[in-house]
């Protein structure tokens, strides 16, 4: 049996282990504009002794609110010894928005915040951007490390100039003439690098009587095989109407300039910074021209394009046209068009192909090229092809036209063929 001393110790120690009494605040929030109210209350006290003489130490305590709703349990003031209150920042958006403060008292049903709210001596709230209330920097959330991370103005920055980050990750202006261009470095300098230089239009010297065959250009063409000699429009051919050696141009007998004719001269003078667009004056027709035949059962050639070294740079384009006939019924025939030793263009036609064209392009890259072809016939269906090519460019290329009939008797003959480099 337990004695009446036993029960009483065993209630006070339950008593004392339930804690002081505790009064619900329970509200739900708005904002002016009608929506509700989501973000923080930061509750801070002073020490105080409650009702049941519990002793409240100095603390503070966070209570978030989600979508206006409100619920916090918090030990009466109103009866606290000495007199106390609570200290209430409403934080929303990142930053206090105001605050008030509250008197709890005793209650065993839940409370509005209208019913502990104190107001000021103004008859309002405290806003949160009272000038008698310093606002932290700790007090907004996430301003620290904002601010920490955020470029800081270096000891060369100035107004009205472009931004760059130095070495120590500090905020500068970039220096330099206003047509600099500035690099990814910070540096300024002037835009561009080794630019190609043009001569168009440049009439070679010398007296043009028929008989003269030595004319002098302005500039030596670099490279030489980038000189186009044009006489009365007509563009001459190297070798075939003329030499070239250095600045000095010496045309064969056959094609010495005559009186009344005019010669005007295009040319590159620098381009070897093959990431540089090099933009020549017109398009060129390399090679063009009719071609042979061949009876045979084996490949033989029916033309050639010889495009000498130094000609080709990255980002130019050659295009080839070419048209085949086939005489004959005896059966059919195969064409190839060859970029070097790559093949291009191959096709087996039947005995009813009496024809076929095809077009071809080699766009230059920095080493070989990328090969597109397209070519159909009488009954030979269209075809299309994307290949690439090994094969240097810069030390010269020979373009081939290659076929063969697949039984004797039958002809097949290049036609035509066109191959012009674009600028």
């Amino acid at each position: 049996m337990i004695s009446r001393s036993s029960f009483a110790a065993v209630l006070l120690a339950s008593t004392a282990l339930a804690g002081p009494p505790l009064t619900t605040i329970q509200d739900v929030l708005y904002k002016a504009d009608g929506t509700r109210f989501a973000g923080t209350l930061t509750i801070s006290w002073t020490n105080f002794e409650a009702i049941d003489q519990s002793a409240i130490y100095t603390q503070v305590t966070t209570v978030t609110v989600t979508d206006g709703n409100l619920h916090v349990q918090l030990v009466p003031t109103t009866t606290a010894y000495p007199p106390a209150n609570y200290t209430v920042k409403y934080t929303s958006d990142g930053r206090i928005q105001f605050s008030e403060v509250w008197a709890v008292p005793s209650s065993v049903t839940p409370l509005r915040v209208r019913d502990v709210r104190i107001a000021s001596s103004q008859g309002g709230l405290t806003a949160g951007s009272d000038t008698t209330t310093a606002v932290q920097e700790s007090d907004v959330v996430g301003l620290i490390a904002d601010l920490g991370s955020r470029p800081l103005k270096g000891p060369g920055y100035a107004a009205g100039r472009v931004a760059m980050v130095n070495a120590s990750g500090m905020m500068e202006s970039v220096t330099g003439s206003a047509s600099d261009c500035v690099h990814v470095d910070g540096s300024s300098g002037p835009c561009g690098g080794d630019q190609p230089a043009f001569v168009d239009g440049d009439s070679p010297t010398g007296i043009v009587d028929g008989s003269n065959t030595n004319f002098t250009l302005s500039a030596v063409p670099n490279p030489a095989s980038s000189l186009a000699i044009y006489r009365n429009g007509v563009l001459l051919k190297v070798a075939q109407d003329y030499t070239v050696n250095g600045n000095a141009v010496q045309f064969v007998a056959a094609a010495a300039p005559q009186p009344g004719d005019t010669l005007l001269a295009s040319y590159r003078l620098t381009g070897t910074d093959s990431a540089t667009t090099q933009q020549f004056p017109s398009s060129q027709v390399l090679c063009s021209g009719t071609g042979t035949g061949n009876s045979t059962v084996t490949f033989a050639s029916l033309g050639n394009c010889v495009i000498p070294s130094g000609l080709l740079l990255p980002g130019d384009r050659v295009q080839i046209h070419f048209d085949l006939d086939h005489q004959g019924t005896a059966g059919g025939f195969t064409a190839e068009v060859r970029w070097g030793v790559t093949t291009m263009v191959h096709r087996d036609a039947a005995a009813g192909d009496l024809q076929v064209t095809g077009r071809a392009e080699a766009a230059i890259l920095t080493s070989g090229a990328q090969l597109s072809a397209e070519s159909w016939g009488t009954v030979l269906r269209f075809a299309a092809s994307v290949a690439g090519a090994n094969d240097p460019c810069d030390s010269g290329l020979t373009i081939s036209f290659q076929g063969k009939v697949t039984q004797s008797g039958d002809t097949i003959t290049l036609r035509n063929y066109t191959v012009a480099r674009l600028p």
